[in-house]
């Protein structure tokens, strides 16, 4: 029992309009204690909250991926352009004709650069699984 419950039971009220101010400070304290064990209870309400709460920080995950993915592409982009104009200007004719046909069509060779990249993380992956750094 509170301190307030206690000076509510054992001091009486000293007139009927402090009794019913009483007894309306206990319903409120009353409608708040059951509205604070009704949401605890609640743990289907509880569990969807959280559920949504997790798919906001995966949503904000996501768009901050993409524009790190997008920003590492333009960058080997970039890297792979200034690359392949190094090798047009000292390069044999035979590899300069492949890397003129890459710059005309950088698709291609970026699909195959991730391809390649991808196979390399896979293998330090699966290194690093294995034990082996």
């Amino acid at each position: 029992m509170t301190d307030k419950a206690a000076q509510g039971v054992g001091g009486g009220a000293k007139g009927p309009d402090e009794l019913r101010r009483k007894i309306q400070e206990t319903r409120g304290q009353l409608g708040d204690t059951v509205e604070e064990l009704a949401a605890k209870a609640d743990v289907k309400g509880r569990a969807l909250a959280r559920a949504a709460d997790l798919r906001d920080k995966a949503g904000a995950m996501t768009v901050q991926l993409r524009t790190t993915a997008a920003q590492a592409g333009h960058t080997v982009h970039d890297k792979a352009t200034h690359a392949g104009h190094a090798v047009e200007h000292n390069a044999p004719r035979p590899v300069r004709t492949v890397v003129q046909a890459g710059l005309r069509h950088p698709r291609p060779v970026l699909i195959a650069g991730a391809v390649v990249g991808a196979v390399a993380v896979e293998e330090m992956l699966r290194r690093r699984h294995n034990g082996r750094h």
